[in-house]
This record gives C-alpha cells, sequence and structure tokens, in this order.
C-alpha cells in the first residue's frame, strides 16, 4: 500500500471514528477524530499530485472544523471565516469553464429561499455574515459542478446541505435527532467528493497547470 492510500484509509478510520462517536453520544471521541479528518484528506491530495489551492481549501477546512468544536460566538464567526476563505481557493481552482444557466438558476432559487426562510430566526448580529457567506458556498457548488463534473458538483451540493443544517441549528428551527452526525456526515462527503472530483478532472485533461494557471504539487 503507497503512502497515500495509507492517508486515505486513515481517512476514512478517522470519519468512522467521528461519525461513531457522534452517533452513540461519545463527544470525546468526536473531540479527538475532527480534528484529524481535513489533515489526512489534505495529506493524500498532496501525495496525488493534488492543486496548492485544494490543499489549502483543505486545510482551511481543518481550521474551521477546530474552530467549531467551541461553541463560543467568536469562534463560529473564526470557523465560518475559514471556511469562507476555503471556498475562495475552490472558486479560484474551478474558475474558467462553460456556464450552465439551469444549474445557475437552481442554486440562485435555493439560496435565495434559504436565505429568505433564516433571516428572521437568526441573531441580528450573524444574519449579514452568515448570507454573505452563504452567497460564497452557493458560488463555490456551483462552479464545482459547472467545471469538474459530477463528482465535485455533488460535494459542492452536500457543504450547502451541510451548512445550512448548521444554520438551522442557529436559527433553532427543529432539528432531526442527534443533528451533528448529519452535518459530519454531509460534510465529510462533500470535502472526499470536492476533492476526488478534482483529481480525477485533473487526471483527464492534459496540462491542467497551464489551464488553470495553478502550480501542482510534485510530491512522489
Amino acid at each position: 500500500m503507497t503512502r497515500k492510500h495509507l492517508l486515505l484509509s486513515a481517512f476514512a478510520l478517522a470519519a468512522a471514528v467521528d461519525l461513531g462517536s457522534l452517533a452513540a453520544g461519545f463527544d470525546p471521541g468526536h473531540t479527538l477524530a475532527k480534528p484529524l479528518l481535513m489533515p489526512l484528506l489534505a495529506g493524500y491530495a498532496t501525495l496525488s499530485g493534488a492543486p496548492r489551492l485544494l490543499v489549502a481549501a483543505l486545510l482551511f477546512g481543518w481550521g474551521g472544523d477546530v474552530f467549531l468544536l467551541s461553541d463560543a460566538d467568536a469562534a463560529f464567526l473564526a470557523g465560518m471565516g475559514s471556511f469562507a476563505a476555503g471556498h475562495v481557493c475552490y472558486l479560484l481552482l474551478f474558475r474558467g469553464g462553460t456556464q450552465r444557466p439551469l444549474l445557475l438558476a437552481g442554486y440562485g432559487l435555493a439560496l435565495t429561499a434559504t436565505v429568505v426562510a433564516l433571516w428572521p430566526d437568526l441573531p441580528a448580529e450573524l444574519r449579514i455574515p452568515v448570507a454573505g457567506y452563504s452567497l460564497l458556498l452557493t458560488a463555490m457548488a456551483y462552479r464545482a459542478g459547472s467545471r469538474f463534473g459530477l463528482l465535485a458538483g455533488l460535494g459542492g451540493a452536500l457543504f450547502m446541505l451541510s451548512d445550512t443544517l448548521i444554520a438551522t441549528g442557529v436559527a433553532e428551527w427543529p432539528q432531526p435527532l442527534r443533528p451533528d452526525l448529519w452535518i459530519m456526515l454531509t460534510y465529510i462527503a462533500a470535502q472526499y467528493l470536492l476533492t476526488t472530483g478534482t483529481l480525477r478532472a485533473l487526471e483527464a485533461r492534459p496540462g491542467p497547470a497551464a489551464t488553470y494557471g495553478e502550480v501542482r504539487s510534485t510530491t512522489p
């Protein structure tokens, strides 16, 4: 087994521990496993020759994961800011390509409906930050699907779903049983699909570094 496959297996193990801990209500397992997820996935991506923007997006996701382990309002805003920086990395990676008007309209409708529905129930100081973050996240999800195909597009959509679940919790809407489990399940799947979808799309296209103006990792 190669080093990158060892890292991917370790990522899968950390994901299983995290989700199992959330399902069982075992907080220490979640606290231990969650911060390991994105560094392991970023390591796998690096050894797979990923663009630096992809690795940076995953590491900003790690920062958001760590901040959101705290329930403090300042930590929530810092986590949202870290995830937003990751979405900027994804947007830069996904730039260019053809426009898909129907997909754009669908994401625009989803964004508008979500923000309008959540707005009255969000704390006043979070309304503008959440709306701005939602716009950035929706743009990332749209570009992932329009630029790098089904896997990356599904990853972007699941990222939206995961963060929408977080936002409904902040708005104090009724939640499903063990909401953190569903948030992490959709988030882990999102980051994995964005990573593998991007890697597969770049492998299928000659000269991606020149095409996207991106320097690719040359780690053996």
